[in-house]
């Protein structure tokens, strides 16, 4: 990456108001495991819900969009305090729209983490588009930053304290764990 490019990531990140996410693939590995009764399991990695939080914390507004049903996201949105989770979504722009005026937020101050081609609808217009090392080709090239951690590995944690120390706010937050 050039330093034009870091530069570019920096002034994105420092707008971010609200961190919008895919799941599969992004919260998770993508991978979709199943029980015999056919319940879906998912695996979240803690340091993703714990980024999360020290995001949140800090300000910024969290939403989770993505177009599969599942208890198990429900129960771990509720236990990361996130309550914008739409779930079942097969336009996801069109509920971004819906957010961003419900919030106020324009479109160039709002981030989205994705990691297929269904999501770059919405990649393509927001402020800041994101996605993890596992995305095809053309999500990476539609996408201001590649997370360097895996998916449901911790690129999700990589994403917000990315936008924290963009926005100055990320050592404040380190601070209470250091006292």
């Amino acid at each position: 990456m050039t330093h034009g490019a870091l530069d570019d990531v920096s002034r994105r990140a420092a707008r971010v108001r609200l961190l919008m996410l895919d799941v599969d693939g992004v919260l998770t590995d993508g991978r979709l495991y199943f029980t015999a009764a056919g319940e879906e399991m998912k695996v979240f990695h803690s340091r993703d819900g714990h980024g999360l939080k020290l995001l949140r914390e800090g300000g910024v507004e969290i939403a989770i969009i993505t177009g599969r049903s599942s208890r198990a996201l429900e129960r771990r949105a509720a236990e990361l305090g996130i309550k914008r989770v739409y779930q079942g979504i097969e336009d996801k722009a069109a509920v971004m729209d819906e957010l961003l005026a419900e919030l106020g937020v324009a479109r160039a101050d709002a981030a989205y983490m994705g990691d297929d081609v269904v999501d770059l609808p919405v990649m393509r217009v927001c402020g800041f588009a994101l996605t993890v090392p596992e995305a095809p080709e053309i999500v990476k090239r539609h996408a201001h930053y590649v997370a360097a951690c895996p998916a449901g590995g911790g690129a999700v944690r990589e994403a917000c304290e990315l936008i924290l120390s963009a926005q100055g706010t990320l050592q404040a937050r380190l601070e209470a764990y250091l006292k």
